[in-house]
């Protein structure tokens, strides 16, 4: 199950990149910087329900105990990802990397997080009912 869930986070991690660059290519500049990562934010959590409920049931979760463990897995990867490469890889200092987790500031990062852990369990509470 992790095996699968690791490629569909993958492709979740390529579709984030292209949010990424859709939003400093096209939404920065006509939106502005700080309702360019608010829509940018809101894209990408659809996203991550969409390509979730499109592949949860190639992933194979038995319940909803495995609805989380792919949640709380896919997190922490993508929490790892964007440190360690982050900073390792692209250089990008660590207080530009802290900045997205700034919500008193608009940054509002943590709802992809959050919906990347929450989009496994509730599509595989969905997919019970």
């Amino acid at each position: 199950m992790l095996q699968r869930a690791t490629l569909i986070w993958l492709t979740i991690l390529i579709v984030a990149i292209a949010n990424g660059a859709l939003r400093e290519g096209l939404l920065k500049p006509r939106l502005g910087d700080s309702s360019a990562h608010v829509l940018s934010t809101i894209l990408l959590s659809v996203a991550v329900f969409v390509i979730t409920r499109m592949t949860l049931r190639w992933i194979g979760p038995s319940g909803l105990r495995d609805g989380w463990t792919i949640g709380v897995y896919w997190v922490a990867l993508t929490v790892a990802f964007e440190f360690l490469a982050g900073h390792y890889l692209f250089g990008t200092p660590w207080p530009v990397l802290l900045a997205d987790y700034r919500i008193w500031e608009g940054r509002l990062w943590i709802l992809v997080l959050a919906s990347t852990l929450l989009a496994p369990v509730l599509t595989a509470t969905w997919r019970t009912r």
